[in-house]
C-alpha cells in the first residue's frame, strides 16, 4: 500500500503546531494589503494575527488572492516523485477559487504521474470549521485507513461539519455583499448582530439575528444544542477575530452545558478575517445537519 499525504490550504486555520503533529502539506493563500502582498501561513511569519486586526481596525483595507494551479503542481510534484500519493482536502469552492485550481493541477499531473492516486475533495468548510474536518481525516489516517477510505470518509463527513458564527461589526459583511448597506446601518444602530452559518453548497448564509453581543454568542451555542452529535465527546473547535475572552466564554458555556473537554481555539486568519472583520466569533461541531 503506497502512502499518501494530506494536503489542505491555510483557510483551515488551524495553529501551525497542530498541522505539523497531524503531517499536514498546508498551502497559503494571499492577502494584499496597501502595495505588500502576504502570504497566509499558519505560524502568522509574513503578517501576524493580532496585527493584521489592528491594521484593519484603524481602516486598512485588504484583498485577498487563491491558491494558483502553479503553487499546486509545485507543491504537488515533489511528492507525488517520492511515490506518495496526494488526499487535498479544499477550502469551500463557494467562497474560493482555489478548489478549481487544485483539480486542474490534479488533472495535469496524472499525465505525468499516472500511477499515482490525487484526490482532491472539497470540504464546503471553512476556517477552524475546514480545520476540524481536515482534523477528522487525519484522524483516520493516523487510524490506519487507506487514501480510498479517508476520501470515502470525507465525502461522508463533510456536510456534518457545522459552522455557526456571528461577526461584531456588520460593515465588513456589506462590504462583501452579503448585506445591504441600510441592513449594516439600522444593524450597527440597534446593536443587531446576525448569527450565520455554512450552507450545503459552502457558502455564508445570515439565519438569524440577536440583540447584542452576548445574546449573539449565546445563539451559537443554543443551535450546537440544537444539532450536535454526543457533543460531550466531540472535539469542538473554536475561531475569533482577535477577540480571545469572547472565544473563551463561548468555550466556558459549552462545557458548562455539555460537558465537552477537547476544545481548541485560534484565531480566524487573515484571509477569511479581512472579510468578515475583528471580533468574528464561530463556532464548529459535528451535527446531524449543518
Amino acid at each position: 500500500m503506497r502512502d499518501f499525504v494530506i494536503m489542505t490550504d491555510s483557510c483551515c486555520d488551524m495553529t501551525a503546531q497542530m498541522a505539523e503533529e497531524l503531517e499536514l502539506k498546508v498551502l497559503p493563500l494571499s492577502l494584499l494589503m496597501g502595495e505588500d502582498t502576504y502570504r497566509n501561513w499558519l505560524d502568522g511569519r509574513e503578517i501576524g494575527f493580532h496585527n493584521f486586526y489592528e491594521r484593519i481596525r484603524a481602516g486598512a483595507t485588504a484583498t485577498t488572492s487563491a491558491v494558483s494551479v502553479g503553487d499546486f503542481e509545485e507543491a504537488m510534484r515533489p511528492i507525488l516523485a517520492e511515490g506518495k500519493d496526494i488526499l487535498y482536502l479544499a477550502f469551500s469552492s463557494g467562497l474560493s477559487t482555489t478548489y478549481q485550481s487544485a483539480v486542474i493541477a490534479a488533472d495535469g499531473l496524472r499525465e505525468e504521474f499516472p500511477d499515482a492516486k490525487i484526490y482532491v475533495v472539497d470540504s464546503l468548510c471553512a476556517s477552524l470549521g475546514q480545520g476540524l474536518f481536515v482534523y477528522l481525516c487525519a484522524q483516520q489516517k493516523r487510524a490506519g485507513k487507506t487514501i480510498d477510505e479517508v476520501r470515502d470518509y470525507a465525502e461522508a463527513t463533510k456536510l456534518k461539519v457545522c459552522h455557526w458564527f456571528t461577526v461584531d461589526d456588520l460593515n465588513h459583511l456589506k462590504r462583501g455583499g452579503r448585506i445591504s448597506a441600510a441592513t449594516a446601518l439600522f444593524g450597527t444602530m440597534l446593536t443587531i448582530k446576525p448569527v450565520l452559518h455554512v450552507d450545503n453548497e459552502g457558502h455564508l448564509i445570515s439565519v438569524s439575528k440577536a440583540r447584542g453581543r452576548k445574546a449573539s454568542l449565546l445563539a451559537l451555542v443554543d443551535r450546537m444544542e440544537q444539532t450536535a452529535i454526543d457533543p460531550k465527546n466531540q472535539t469542538i473547535f473554536i475561531s475569533h477575530g482577535d477577540c480571545e475572552a469572547d472565544a473563551q466564554f463561548v468555550a466556558d458555556e459549552v462545557r458548562r452545558r455539555f460537558g465537552t473537554e477537547d476544545i481548541h481555539i485560534n484565531y480566524v486568519g487573515p484571509v477569511i478575517g479581512n472579510h468578515s472583520g475583528p471580533g468574528t466569533l464561530a463556532l464548529f461541531f459535528l451535527g446531524t445537519e449543518r
